[in-house]
């Protein structure tokens, strides 16, 4: 959630940049969603844990989307646009993340019987 129009085209032109010397050609993501999912953990966690928690959705989006990327291209020619599946990894990741920014600092997983759920 950028505050003013300013801060948007910082935002996007940042982004770009940072795209380009990471190489990460044609990357699209929904701002909005991370923006909104950083001040959230920030705001229900701590202020820390807004870089924390996008660094470990894009993570795990990258993971599921590489995971779900494979299985199509191996099961169906041609496979779904790599795009698709990242959007939705994405949405998937950030879901769980605001779930569990609804507990705050003191809930979690082990707390409603997530333990032992993780790699």
């Amino acid at each position: 959630m950028a505050a003013n129009d300013d801060e948007a085209r910082i935002l996007d032109q940042w982004s770009h940049r940072l795209a380009q010397a990471l190489q990460l050609l044609d990357l699209d993501f929904d701002r909005e969603l991370i923006l909104d999912l950083a001040g959230e953990s920030a705001r229900s966690v701590t202020h820390a844990a807004a870089p924390i928690t996008a660094l470990m959705v894009g993570y795990a989006a990258g993971l599921a989307a590489g995971t779900r990327s494979a299985e199509t291209t191996s099961t169906a020619a041609g496979g779904a646009g790599s795009k698709e599946v990242s959007a939705a990894a994405v949405a998937q990741a950030a879901a769980v993340a605001f779930r569990l920014c609804e507990d705050g600092a003191d809930g979690g997983p082990s707390s409603k019987g997530w333990a032992d759920t993780a790699q």
